[in-house]
C-alpha cells in the first residue's frame, strides 16, 4: 500500500488551501512542487476550473475512486490510504477548498447553474464537518460493507484486465491486501478498546466471509473467488501460454504470501473480539451516540427531523399502507386478517421462484417491457446499458438483498443491478417487479447513468450522493411504475405497496434500535407483525439497520418529498403539466438536498405558469 500525502500539482487548489489558512501537506516525493498561492479569481471567473482541479486533487489521494471512474494510470494496481492521517488530508482539502471558493467567487454574480454548484459544495462541505468528529463510529468490518468482502469484491467487478499490465496491477493489488487488512484489523482493534465495535452476532459474518475466501490451501493452484476472477481475466487476454502460466503463477504467490496470512490474521482478531463483543445492538450504546446518530439523520435524510418525529411518520405511513394492503387483500378474495394474509404470502411456495435462472428470467421480462415504456415518462435516457447479476458465491451469505453499481463514466463498465439469490425463499416473486423498477429502471439506474452523463457539471456532482435524493428517487420509481401501466397482477400490486411499507417500517425500526434502544429481537418481531415478508428477509434487514444507522430512513423521507412536488406541480399546472419535464427538473440537477429540490420544482412551476402555452 502507498503511504503518500496530498500532492497537489493545480493551482486552484493549492491557491484554495493557501487561502483557507491550511498548512499544504508535503508533496509526495519525486512530485512536481507545489505552486505558489494564486490570488482570488475575478467573481464568476473559472469556477469550473476550480472544481476540475479539486477533483483531480482528490482523485490523487484515492486509487479506487479513479478505477471506479475507469482511469488506469500509475496507481491502477494501488489501494487507498486507509490510515486517520489520510483521512485528516482529505477532509482538510475540501474544507479549504470550500472556504478558497467562498473568498474567490460570488454567488450573486454566477450563473443559476454555477450557483446551484457554489452552494452544494458548500453543503457537501458542510456535511463532511459534522460527520468528521465521528469518522472512527463506523464498523470496519460488518456483513454489509465490511473490508473483509469488499476488497475481493472491488478486483472482482471494478479491475478490468485489457493487458498484462493490468493483470500485473491486479497482482500488485493482491499482494496490496496484506498491509492494508493489517491496518484495518489494527483500527478495529483499537476502535473495540473504546467500545466502538458492532454487535456480537456480526462476527459471523464476518468469519463466514474470510473463510469462504481461505479455505483452500494457498500452497495449492484451486483458486478462491479472487484467483478464478483472475484466471477467468486472463484467459481473454492475447498472450501466450508462458506469459499467462507466468500470471497466474505470479497471482497465486502473492495470494498465498501476502493476503492470505494477512487474512488468517485478521480471522484470529475477529475471533478475539467476538468473545467479548457486546450484545446491545444501537449506537446509543457508543460514546456520545446520541449526537452520532442525529448527526448520521441529517446527514441521510437532509433534514433537521428529530429521531422521534422520523419515529412517528413511520407510524402514520404503516397505518396508511395497511390500508391500501387490505383493499387489494379483499381485490384477491382472500378471507382472513391482514396478518393472515402476511403469513399466507410468507409460507406458500407458489410466491418464490424454485430456480435463479427463473427469478433472472422474469427480471429481464420487466427489464424489457419497462425499456419500451420509458420514452413516454422520460425526455432523458441513460446511454449506458443495464446489466443484471447475481451477487457473488463468497459473499451472498452476507450482502444485502439487491444493490446497484454506477456506470463508469467512460462506457468501460455497465450499470449494474446486483440480486442476491443466495435463499429463493427470502426473494418472493410479490415483490421482483417493485425491485426491478427500484435497483434499475425507471429507478437507480436510470436515474445514476443520467447523472453520470450529464454534461456541463463539476465531477463533485455528477459523482456524488445525497441519500434522501438517490433512495427517494428509487422508491418514487416503484409508485412510477404504476403510473406507467404496470403491476397488472393485483399480488404484483401488493410487492409494490409491500415495498413500500417496508420502507415506511425502517423509519419506526432504526429509530427504535438506534434511539429508543430496541434489540435485534425486537425489531425482527415487530417487523413479523407489520409486513409480508419472509423471516430470512426480516432478520438480514433489521441486520442491515444495525451496522447502517440512520441511512434506511432517507428512503421514505425523499420519495415522499418527490411525490409531495409532483403533486403541487399537477395542481398548479393542471393540463399545463408534463410529466417528462419535471423528470428532468429532479433529474437535471443530479442529486441535491431536498430543500434544494422543492426550490428548483417551485421556481419550474412559476416559470411554467408565467410561459406562453
Amino acid at each position: 500500500m502507498s503511504h503518500r500525502r496530498i500532492a497537489l500539482t493545480a493551482s486552484v487548489c493549492a491557491a484554495a488551501l493557501a487561502l483557507s489558512g491550511c498548512a499544504v501537506p508535503a508533496a509526495q516525493e519525486g512530485a512536481a512542487p507545489l505552486p505558489a498561492a494564486a490570488e482570488p479569481a475575478p467573481a464568476g471567473a473559472g469556477l469550473a476550473d476550480f472544481f476540475d482541479k479539486y477533483d483531480a486533487a482528490q482523485l490523487s489521494l484515492s486509487p479506487e475512486a479513479k478505477a471506479y471512474r475507469g482511469i488506469r494510470d500509475e496507481d491502477y494496481g494501488r489501494w487507498d490510504d486507509v490510515g486517520d492521517e489520510a483521512a485528516v488530508a482529505r477532509d482538510k482539502l475540501l474544507q479549504a477548498a470550500a472556504a478558497a471558493m467562498r473568498g474567490s467567487f460570488d454567488p450573486a454574480a454566477l450563473d443559476a447553474n454555477d450557483a446551484l454548484s457554489f452552494e452544494l459544495f458548500n453543503a457537501q462541505a458542510e456535511r463532511n464537518a459534522k460527520l468528521f468528529p465521528f469518522r472512527d463510529y463506523s464498523y470496519i468490518f460488518n456483513q454489509m460493507s465490511g473490508s473483509q468482502s469488499q476488497m475481493p469484491a472491488f478486483l472482482i467487478n471494478i479491475h478490468r484486465i485489457t493487458d498484462t499490465q493490468d493483470a500485473r496491477a491486479y497482482i500488485e493489488r493482491i499482494g496490496g491486501m496484506e498491509p492494508v487488512l493489517d491496518a484495518l484489523s489494527a483500527q478495529s482493534a483499537e476502535r473495540a478498546a473504546r467500545g466502538i465495535q458492532p454487535p456480537k452476532w456480526v462476527y459471523a459474518y464476518v468469519i463466514a466471509d474470510i473463510r469462504n475466501l481461505t479455505t483452500s490451501d494457498p500452497a495449492r493452484p484451486a483458486p478462491n473467488a479472487v484467483l478464478a476472477d483472475f484466471a477467468a481475466k486472463v484467459a481473454k487476454l492475447d498472450i501466450d501460454a508462458d506469459a499467462r502460466a507466468r500470471l497466474l503463477g505470479d497471482a497465486q504467490a502473492a495470494w498465498r504470501d501476502h493476503a492470505y496470512p494477512a487474512y488468517r490474521r485478521l480471522l484470529g482478531e475477529m475471533q478475539r473480539q467476538e468473545a467479548s463483543a457486546p450484545t446491545d445492538d444501537g449506537v446509543w450504546r457508543l460514546p456520545d451516540g446520541a449526537a452520532y446518530y442525529q448527526a448520521l439523520l441529517a446527514n441521510y435524510t437532509t433534514t433537521d427531523m428529530t429521531a422521534q418525529q422520523i419515529h412517528d411518520l413511520g407510524l402514520s405511513e404503516v397505518a396508511r399502507i395497511h390500508g391500501a394492503m387490505q383493499a387489494i387483500m379483499a381485490k384477491v378474495g382472500f378471507k382472513g386478517t391482514l396478518p393472515q394474509f402476511f403469513e399466507h404470502l410468507r409460507t406458500s411456495p407458489q410466491y418464490y421462484h424454485k430456480t435463479r435462472t427463473a427469478y433472472l428470467a422474469e427480471v429481464d421480462g420487466h427489464v424489457k417491457a419497462m425499456e419500451a415504456r420509458l420514452p413516454a415518462f422520460f425526455n432523458t435516457l441513460p446511454k449506458a446499458p443495464l446489466q443484471v447479476k447475481a451477487v457473488e458465491a463468497f459473499r451472498e451469505g452476507s450482502a444485502g438483498k439487491a444493490f446497484y453499481q454506477s456506470p463508469s463514466p467512460d462506457g468501460s463498465r455497465p450499470g449494474t443491478y446486483y440480486v442476491n439469490l443466495y435463499d429463493l425463499k427470502d426473494m418472493s416473486k410479490t415483490e421482483l417487479e417493485a425491485l426491478v423498477y427500484h435497483e434499475g429502471i425507471p429507478g437507480h439506474h436510470l436515474q445514476r447513468a443520467v447523472q453520470t452523463e450529464l454534461e456541463g457539471l463539476p465531477p463533485f456532482r455528477r459523482f456524488g450522493n445525497f441519500t434522501a435524493y438517490t433512495e427517494g428517487w428509487g422508491l418514487y420509481a416503484e409508485e412510477l411504475g404504476k403510473d406507467m401501466g404496470f403491476y397488472t397482477d393485483p399480488y404484483s400490486d401488493f410487492g409494490r405497496l409491500g415495498m413500500e411499507l417496508w420502507r415506511a417500517c425502517r423509519l419506526v425500526v432504526d429509530t427504535g434500535i438506534h434511539d429508543k434502544r430496541w434489540s435485534r429481537a425486537q425489531a425482527i418481531a415487530w417487523l413479523k407483525a407489520n409486513t409480508p415478508n419472509p423471516d430470512g428477509d426480516i432478520e438480514k434487514a433489521v441486520e442491515r439497520y444495525i451496522v447502517y444507522p440512520g441511512q434506511a430512513t432517507a428512503y421514505t423521507i425523499g420519495k415522499l418529498k418527490i411525490m409531495e412536488l409532483r403533486g403541487r406541480a399537477q395542481a398548479a399546472l393542471g393540463d399545463r403539466f408534463d410529466i417528462r419535464a419535471f423528470h428532468d427538473v429532479v433529474l437535471g440537477s443530479g442529486p441535491v438536498p431536498l430543500d434544494i429540490l422543492e426550490r428548483r420544482v417551485d421556481g419550474w412551476i412559476a416559470a411554467q405558469k408565467d410561459s406562453p402555452r
